[in-house]
């Protein structure tokens, strides 16, 4: 019984796996779709660090809105940096050579943005905005290393 569990659960994710795989036939498909989330990324957290400086009026409702965003899109982003697309864009060599480091500060922005979420629906405007700033260095942390400026 247990083996035939076993067997269905790696089918399921055999099957699941398929699609990402699909999704980048061609590697500047893999460039193009980072480069989409990562831009959807930052228009939605430029709209709460708007809110968070003073530079929009804070509205609880719409910072939920672009969290949630922000909360989603960061889990997909990452998945665009697959082998065969170290050339062709803006990303350093280090996201291979030292692809440890770059998932640990993947994983570390993720976790920021959780936090950013949370404050974003508890409507807590001080709490947004010590959360972002957190999210912020990041986000600046990983261009920093990974990306060309």
């Amino acid at each position: 019984m247990k083996r035939v569990l076993l067997v269905a659960l790696a089918s399921a994710g055999l099957v699941g796996a398929l699609p990402a795989a699909a999704q980048f036939a061609k590697p500047e498909e893999a460039i193009k779709y980072r480069q989409s989330t990562m831009s959807v990324l930052g228009a939605h957290f430029g709209r709460i660090g708007a809110m968070a400086s003073g530079r929009a009026p804070f509205d609880g409702k719409a910072a939920a809105e672009n969290a949630d965003v922000v909360a989603y899109v960061s889990k997909l982003t990452f998945t665009g940096f697959v082998p065969g697309t170290e050339k062709g864009s803006k990303s350093k060599p280090e996201v291979w050579t030292e692809a440890d480091d770059f998932k640990k500060s993947a994983t570390k922005m993720q976790e920021e943005v959780v936090k950013l979420n949370a404050a974003a629906k508890a409507g807590d405007l001080a709490q947004i905005k010590a959360t972002f700033g957190a999210a912020a260095k990041t986000c600046k942390s990983c261009h920093d290393d990974f990306k060309v400026q």
